[in-house]
């Protein structure tokens, strides 16, 4: 699997695998979890061949980028924005249009709502917002015990989680097994498993996106459209519907026979999306 991430940067102390693709208009993208940059594989050449220029980026915790020892260590949603910030800056794009899928899009909007001159337009999808999450599912899962998920065998935890990220896609068991395995090489093993659970599961925490519910009318001031799949079992439409209009002035777009995860369910819609929508003037 060849790697959308090649390069490395450090920033602050950790080290961040990133990738430039493409030449033309900028735009950053960023993924959610359980995954990495891989996500984005389907969508990415659609974008360059538009004209597009992507940077791409592991979160810290995540894919390539440093998986910390220490526990210390924040890689919550909170926590990703100033390193999003200083990558902005390494890249040297001062303003830039963000798109953002999951947890991804709630890094986006607090982006937006606390450092509003370094977004130019925000493209969000399928994100948790709100009380959205963790979902159900996995809020059962995070009461049964972090260290029972951490200390699983390692089959049986990769037959949960296959089971886990199917639900993600509008019909589990047409996700190929290259991709599934693509997803679970990153959560499984010896450091992925505890990754997991330390830079990820542990994380899952509302608060991030309840700290800027009362602030999301601000987001009205860019440029915001919201990408939903109609049969998202992980976070439900509704959510979407409620985005939209608490962000005065952006658009929903609803896509049906698609799940949460929207780049594996319609990568070409999306791709569409994103290049009717962006402003193209500097």
């Amino acid at each position: 699997m060849r790697t959308l991430v090649p390069e490395d940067a450090l920033i602050g102390r950790q080290r961040i695998a990133h990738g430039v693709h493409g030449s033309g208009h900028p735009l950053v993208l960023i993924h959610g979890t359980p995954s990495f940059s891989y996500a984005w594989r389907k969508v990415l050449p659609k974008l360059t061949g538009a004209g597009f220029r992507p940077y791409l980026f592991d979160l810290l915790g995540y894919g390539h980028s440093e998986r910390p020892l220490d526990p210390l260590v924040d890689t919550s949603v909170s926590a990703q924005v100033p390193i999003l910030l200083e990558l902005l800056d390494h890249w040297g794009l001062e303003r830039v249009d963000i798109v953002g899928t999951d947890i991804g899009g709630a890094i986006a909007m607090r982006l937006g709502v606390f450092h509003p001159e370094r977004v130019r337009s925000l493209t969000i999808i399928d994100t948790v917002s709100y009380d959205s999450w963790p979902s159900p599912r996995t809020r059962r899962q995070i009461a049964d015990g972090l260290d029972a998920i951490r200390e699983a065998p390692e089959d049986r935890h990769r037959v949960h989680f296959a089971e886990w990220l199917r639900t993600a896609v509008r019909e589990g068991e047409t996700m190929p097994e290259a991709t599934l395995e693509a997803y679970l090489a990153m959560i499984s093993g010896p450091i992925g498993q505890a990754s997991l659970v330390q830079h990820q599961m542990r994380h899952y925490d509302a608060r991030h996106t309840m700290e800027i519910v009362g602030r999301l009318h601000e987001l009205g001031a860019m440029p915001v459209q919201f990408i939903w799949g109609a049969d998202d079992a992980w976070q439900h439409v509704d959510y979407g519907r409620r985005l939209n209009a608490d962000v005065p002035g952006s658009v929903l777009h609803v896509l049906e026979d698609c799940g949460h995860f929207a780049l594996e369910d319609q990568p070409e819609r999306i791709a569409e999306l994103i290049e009717g929508f962006l402003p193209r003037e500097s």
